[in-house]
């Protein structure tokens, strides 16, 4: 770019797992050019691990699927919200807008569209699979995998001049974070401790492991290594199927936790072990050991992401091999089997005593 910008929205509309993958070009930015202004529009999953970033001046909120589906586009309600949410933007005077989301589809690449068009002024730097011509800046997209999303997060970065040498994830916690934590874990002080999150959000349940078999894996944790097990998740993250079938105590802290108090937990883990979820990604930024189990998404795009550096708790990812084809979830530039095949080949073929293995090693490193 020919001048530095003075003021920058970095586009985010992610969950909490993508929103944290944002976090280095954040970095990049602020290092760079420290007297511009950083906006980030994003979900509300997506500002809580934002908000609190240092150099980020303001949230804005949005809901992620406003224009999702072509029933959206054809509700006035809609458009009411998309016209307030494109006046509040307008008012900004933003010389620059960094986009960072893949134009996995034509009505995802229109939505993108309409939300850079009512950025007036603003020169717009994104990601190109053939559907950007809109951009004015244009970073090749060469496809889901080719690069982990942390990499074309920095590739934006780098289009505008903004560069940093560390690019592990961030995440500031609020100081009493760690006091609910204490209160939480009071049952098990004084052990070291795995937390599992055998759940995957609402997205894709596909890309979880078999309760089954998340219960035999804590199980021998706690029986032999002498961890005590935390459990965490939602409401819909399988937590209850796995205590029901685990022999050994558990401490279940699914549904207690806020993502900040989550996160505090996570830090302290002497293991952390669950499949691609954003849970994964919130104990990789939180400094967490990390063991993820990854069946049809690609971990080469999705994995937890932790730059070597002295001092660094170690991450370590089990892949899944399908038989048939490689990971599934997203291939190419598009969307793929969202659900997964019916018989989850990828995961069945990760057997507990891979994962169990694979946790010793990190548990006694």
């Amino acid at each position: 770019m020919s001048a530095p910008p003075e003021r920058i929205l970095v586009v985010k509309l992610a969950d909490l797992g993508d929103a944290l993958t944002a976090t280095p070009a954040l970095r990049a930015l602020r290092e760079t050019y420290p007297q511009a202004r950083v906006d980030v529009l994003t979900s509300p999953a997506g500002a809580v691990v934002l908000g609190n970033l240092p150099g980020v001046a303001h949230i804005i909120e949005a809901d992620r699927h406003l224009l999702d589906s072509p029933a959206a586009w054809v509700r006035p309600r809609t458009w009411q919200r998309v016209a307030a949410l494109a006046r509040g933007l307008s008012r900004a005077d933003y010389d620059c807008l960094l986009l960072m989301h893949h134009l996995s589809s034509t009505v995802g690449a229109l939505k993108w569209r309409v939300l850079v068009a009512a950025v007036a002024g603003a020169r717009s730097v994104g990601l190109d699979n053939g559907r950007g011509r809109f951009l004015d800046v244009r970073v090749e997209d060469r496809g889901f995998a080719a690069l982990h999303e942390v990499e074309y997060g920095l590739q934006l970065a780098a289009a505008v001049g903004a560069s940093c040498s560390d690019h592990s994830l961030q995440l500031q916690l609020p100081q009493d974070a760690s006091e609910r934590a204490d209160a939480l874990l009071a049952p098990i002080k004084g052990y070291r401790y795995v937390t599992i999150h055998p759940g995957s959000g609402d997205y894709s349940p596909a890309r979880r492991w078999f309760p089954e078999r998340f219960a035999a894996v804590a199980d021998e944790l706690s029986s032999h290594l002498g961890l005590a097990v935390v459990l965490v998740g939602g409401p819909r993250d399988d937590v209850e199927s796995v205590r029901a079938l685990m022999s050994e105590p558990s401490l279940d802290l699914s549904r207690r936790t806020d993502i900040p108090t989550l996160a505090a937990i996570l830090s302290r883990s002497a293991l952390f072990l669950g499949g691609d979820s954003g849970v994964m990604h919130l104990a990789t930024a939180a400094g967490a050991p990390v063991l993820a189990l990854f069946g049809p998404t690609d971990a080469r795009a999705w994995g937890p992401w932790r730059p070597p550096m002295p001092g660094a708790a170690p991450v370590s990812v089990l892949q899944g091999v399908c038989p048939w084809r490689g990971p599934c979830l997203y291939v190419g530039h598009s969307v793929g089997r969202r659900h997964g095949c019916p018989t989850r080949d990828c995961l069945r073929s990760i057997q507990v005593q891979d994962v169990l293995e694979r946790a010793d090693a990190i548990v006694h490193r």
